[in-house]
């Protein structure tokens, strides 16, 4: 039986499909990191020493606007990885990564990864795993392009927690305002309308969902990687 981060990375979202002995190797160049609430991993414009695969909590990936504040561009759930980036386009990473939730993580030094890439096999499987990644997120983008703030949160709680009637999401009401790309105060708003028609609402830590409320947004959210 594989040993848990050899596992873990075969049935990540980027490495899933890489062969076993490839994934043996990542694990092996592997080292773990945990973070606290609110810890940065690395900040925008850092050198990029690292690629990461979150294990368990939530990272939150951030941009600096021209306004002086942040844009999120996204949340990290387990089983994703993140920064592939400094591998190929460019040796800083372009986006600020912080911990939403106590979280830990792999990280694979980009000095090892270059170094496995350098192997055919390997290369050809991670290229075609970055491949189905790019295809994944530009899907998603294209999709929720079009889609209003109740249809990004639906695609949000679907895409990090699945559908149920109840769910504790350990982030803050802001944390998920930034994740679906609105403000908290519309965020409220929003709460406030879906609360009054019992189709959303919180319950202390736990965000209680009617049926309803996911039948209303089915396909929203639904991507393969």
């Amino acid at each position: 039986m594989a040993d848990e981060p050899t596992r873990l990375i075969g049935e990540s979202d980027l490495f899933r499909g890489l062969e076993p002995e490839a994934c043996r190797q990542l694990a092996a160049c592997g080292r773990e990191r945990r973070l606290r609430k609110r810890e940065v991993l690395f900040f925008e414009g850092n050198r990029g020493v690292a690629v990461f695969l979150l294990l368990e909590g939530r990272v939150g990936l951030t941009k600096a606007a021209a306004d002086g504040g942040e844009v999120s561009i996204r949340t990290i759930k387990p089983g994703e990885s993140f920064a592939e980036v400094i591998l190929f386009e460019q040796d800083r990473y372009p986006v600020t990564a912080a911990a939403l939730t106590a979280s830990r993580a792999l990280s694979f030094a980009r000095a090892d990864l270059l170094r496995l890439l350098d192997h055919r096999p390997f290369r050809n499987a991670f290229i075609a795993a970055l491949m189905r990644k790019q295809r994944y997120l530009a899907e998603r983008v294209r999709h929720l392009a079009s889609c209003g703030v109740e249809e990004r949160l639906s695609a949000f709680l679907r895409e990090q927690f699945g559908e149920g009637e109840s769910i504790t999401p350990g982030l803050s009401k802001k944390d998920v305002a930034a994740a679906i790309g609105t403000t908290p105060e519309t965020f409220s708003r929003l709460l406030r309308r879906l609360g009054r028609r019992r189709l959303l609402f919180w319950r202390g830590k736990t965000l209680c969902i009617a049926p309803a409320f996911w039948e209303r947004f089915q396909a929203v959210g639904r991507f393969q990687a």
